[in-house]
């Protein structure tokens, strides 16, 4: 069994945590991983992608046309990496735009969401997630990865148990935020299985 995710976003999102929880959460599980990130102006708001692989594969950079999940953290990058998705690729997007510095400076608009699922869609199953509302609920915006992380979770199929990835979560969030992780990480969980 080979599970290839790519973790679309931007800096500030949290990406690099989630893959870190996803590796741990394998090695937790008896499963090989292997992955790789790219953050050249992550601290800028730029692009931010993680490829974690889980099975025995022997590159931690998933061949183009072959990721069979992509979770976005913003939902423009997920289009970014169109070509990355695999023939049964699930797509679990947030719905919640970070825009970039050009719309702020009023150079460029950003594109509507609901047209971005829908290009989207037609290249993937796609679970649209309202991650920065559920992430409030939980008690703070900053746990929308985890929110992101639950709906994940909930897919059918998906390798790793949501019991390994909340005790993943716990080993890697500082003690403070742990309860407001899970809570999001349920709420995400709950958004996709409804």
């Amino acid at each position: 069994m080979i599970a290839n995710l790519l973790i679309a976003g931007v800096g500030g999102q949290g990406i690099i945590l989630l893959s870190d929880v996803l590796g741990n959460a394998a090695i937790s599980s008896g499963l090989s991983v292997r992955g790789s990130e790219t953050h050249g102006m992550a601290q800028r708001g730029g692009s931010v992608v993680a490829h974690v692989r889980i099975g025995r594969v022997r590159s931690p950079l998933i061949p183009r046309g072959r990721a069979d999940y992509l979770l976005a953290l913003e939902p423009l990058e997920a289009l970014r990496y169109l070509d990355y998705l695999g023939e049964r690729c699930h797509a679990v997007v947030s719905t919640s735009p970070v825009p970039p510095a050009s719309v702020h400076a009023k150079v460029a608009g950003y594109p509507d969401v609901q047209a971005l699922l829908a290009e989207l869609s037609e290249y993937a199953e796609v679970y649209p997630v309202e991650a920065r509302e559920l992430a409030k609920r939980a008690g703070s915006v900053l746990t929308a990865n985890t929110v992101m992380l639950g709906a994940l979770s909930a897919l059918p199929g998906f390798p790793l148990s949501a019991r390994v990835l909340r005790d993943s979560i716990a080993s890697r969030v500082p003690p403070k935020t742990l309860d407001m992780n899970l809570r999001a990480f349920n709420l995400g969980r709950r958004a996709v299985k409804g």
